[in-house]
């Protein structure tokens, strides 16, 4: 059957999709609107005007699971391209929200019929979509029905409802289905490819909060190191250390830019730095680096350690930052008396999934409890919401092609968590960059920021090699502006290859840089 892209075959109105069932599930309600030359505008998102599509709204429920999940799907009334693209969360939140309503309608604007869900979660539409109406069904018992959904089943239920809703409005399926993807939506995109390995043409996976059981855990041990010294550092402090090492190891790649490109080579010793003057207007008067403050950064870069001082979990990179509302240093001072004010995605994660009570006190915690905490993460959640499995074999039999970012100064997942994946997964198969392909930006924060580049091209990237079949051996990363509106381009390189400078020749042009 043929039909112009231009228009659907079918009628935007409920009685369209009535036939459409899921396995395994219930639809409690269905609901399709037309919406005509609209306007949104979302955070992060420019406006998008002038689009038509029909949304689609789907209520299910798993039978004898006691959960309402929801999912929306917008079918372009006007441009479809025969594509669909899901739309992936963040926090803990599996999407439908502003941000996922944002990359919705950039993907409507560009016709794609898009696809985002709740996975049955509460909290998708309050701010910090954090978990705590939903991950405890009474203290000691955690929903595990509510986590699983977020963590894989709602993720295939979602898609397969999005096919089967695109096949009854234009009369057939998507010629290519697409997921996109950062941090949460990352993680997703990489469990799809893992346990749903035939539902995704491309995934792009960026910056993906995998093994989350162990780095939701590991960020949480700079707190700990404060609270078992009973010190908690002015931010400044803090800083003061993470500007020296920038300082120490910037020009190691011959540009001096504030960024460190290669943190393996930055031997930075943080001690070196007690006693030195710091600036610092919180502090009632002047102020000097605290050996407190150096163990604070040392546990931030060095990571997760157990009572016999071996690594648990890797720390971040030297010029990540550690400190504001997303560090893993953060302390909340008032009149020259600074306090604990751990990263709340770690202390819901510590309270209500690892000691499963969220009246539990984590300030008096002992380095045996911390170990004992760790080992619960990883023996009670690896399998459900671990997604690092590095056997990729079926995903690539399918013929998926995923794409994977991460920027050197995450200041909340540490790069070095997708590299021991991506390393465990070429142990699997050496020849992994067939289908799979990871690339580094130093500089870039978590999912975006910082002073590094953003690869805005990455998802045309991965639709131009599931389509055309060329792989994307460089993706162009693009900084924000600065204050003049200045600019820097650099080529995110294909891993294990290393961004390096060629010596000559504008330091904010990416032609002068190479991959070796």
């Amino acid at each position: 059957m043929s039909f112009p892209l231009t228009s659907p075959l079918f009628s935007c109105i409920s009685s369209t999709f009535s036939n459409v069932t899921l396995f395994g599930a219930s639809i409690i309600e269905l609901g399709a609107t037309q919406l005509t030359n609209v306007s949104l505008a979302y955070p992060y998102y420019p406006t998008y005007g002038g689009l038509n599509f029909c949304n689609v709204s789907v209520t299910y429920t798993h039978p004898g699971q006691n959960d309402t999940l929801r999912v929306q799907v917008w079918l372009p009334s006007t441009t479809y391209t025969e594509r669909m693209q899901g739309i992936g969360g963040g926090s803990y939140g599996a999407g439908l929200n502003d941000v996922a309503f944002g990359g919705m309608a950039l993907a409507v604007s560009q016709g794609y019929a898009a696809v985002t869900l709740d996975a049955g979660l509460p909290s998708q539409k309050t701010v910090d979509l954090q978990p705590e109406d939903w991950a405890l069904l009474s203290p000691g018992n955690v929903d595990l029905y509510a986590l699983q959904n977020l963590a894989s089943v709602s993720l295939s239920d979602a898609t397969l409802l999005a096919k089967d809703f695109v096949e009854s409005y234009y009369g057939q399926l998507p010629k290519f289905s697409y997921w996109n993807g950062c941090s949460q939506g990352g993680r997703q995109g990489l469990m799809l490819a893992q346990q749903y390995p035939d539902l995704y043409d491309g995934i792009l996976a960026a910056s993906p909060a995998i093994s989350w059981n162990k780095w939701a855990i590991g960020d949480y041990y700079p707190t700990f190191v404060m609270d078992q010294l009973k010190q908690y550092p002015y931010a400044c402090e803090l800083e003061a250390i993470r500007t020296a090492a920038i300082n120490a190891c910037d020009e190691l790649d011959g540009v001096v830019d504030g960024i460190i490109t290669d943190p393996e080579a930055c031997n930075f010793d943080p001690s070196t730095v007690v006693g030195g003057p710091v600036n610092c207007s919180d502090a009632a008067g002047p102020l000097t680096i605290s050996d407190a403050a150096v163990k604070v950064v040392q546990a931030v870069w060095g990571g997760a350690r157990d009572d016999r001082n071996e690594s648990l979990w890797f720390g971040l990179n030297k010029d990540a930052a550690i400190t504001g509302s997303s560090g893993l240093a953060e302390t909340s001072c008032t009149n020259g008396t600074c306090s604990r004010s751990p990263p709340p995605l770690c202390n819901t994660w510590l309270q209500y999934f690892l000691a499963k009570d969220p009246s539990v006190d984590l300030s008096t915690m002992t380095q045996t409890y911390y170990d004992d905490l760790f080992r619960i993460s990883v023996q009670q959640y690896t399998s459900i919401y671990g997604t690092d499995d590095p056997d990729l074999s079926a995903f690539r039999d399918s013929g998926g092609k995923m794409i994977t970012y991460h920027g050197l100064s995450d200041v909340l997942i540490p790069p070095m968590t997708t590299q021991h994946y991506y390393d465990a997964a070429t142990a699997v198969d050496q020849s992994v960059q067939d289908y799979y392909r990871l690339f580094f930006s130093p500089g870039l924060g978590h999912c975006d920021g910082g002073l590094g580049g953003y690869p805005a091209g990455a998802f045309e990237a991965l639709q131009t090699w599931v389509e055309n079949g060329t792989a994307p051996d460089t993706l162009l990363g693009t900084s924000a502006a600065d204050s003049q509106g200045n600019v820097i381009e650099r080529p995110l390189c294909l891993y294990p290859k290393k961004q390096i400078y060629k010596g000559s020749g504008n330091t904010s042009v990416a032609e002068n840089f190479a991959c070796e």
